[in-house]
């Protein structure tokens, strides 16, 4: 197998309100998508983001639709600098999301804050000296 993630797919309970907290709110490209469709891909660097009905993604693995919880995944954006850190911070804010974590030095010597996207979905937003990951 190649060691690549293609496409991450996380499963939403309102299609319109998460397409618009990811390609209004966080300006990710969305691709190939019609209004009123229940699925969209936003096309990364590196990875592809996809969203999915909760209930349907449930339904193609065979599990209970269970309420939105933390599932121990956490998605990552690494930025460039402890002031780009900041900034991307503010622009999920203003997007709407729910602030765990404000940015700030970290324990392992990096910069990062965290917050959880319309579906309770984590997210990271962190500066990484040792490892430029951008």
């Amino acid at each position: 197998m190649k060691p690549k993630i293609s496409l991450i797919t996380l499963a939403v309970t309102d299609m319109p309100r998460s397409i618009a907290f990811y390609r209004d709110g966080l300006g990710f490209p969305i691709h190939n998508f019609k209004e009123g469709e229940d699925f969209a891909m936003f096309r990364l660097e590196g990875t592809w983001l996809a969203l999915f009905p909760w209930r349907e993604m449930a339904k193609e693995v065979d599990v209970p639709a269970a309420p939105p919880s933390f599932g121990g995944v956490m998605l990552s954006h690494n930025a460039p600098s402890k002031a780009a850190v900041d900034q991307v911070y503010a622009q999920a804010l203003t997007a709407g999301v729910v602030a765990t974590v404000p940015p700030k030095d970290v324990f392992w010597g990096g910069y990062s804050g965290y917050f959880a996207d319309p579906d309770g979905h984590y997210w990271e937003v962190a500066w990484n000296p040792f490892t430029d990951l951008t």
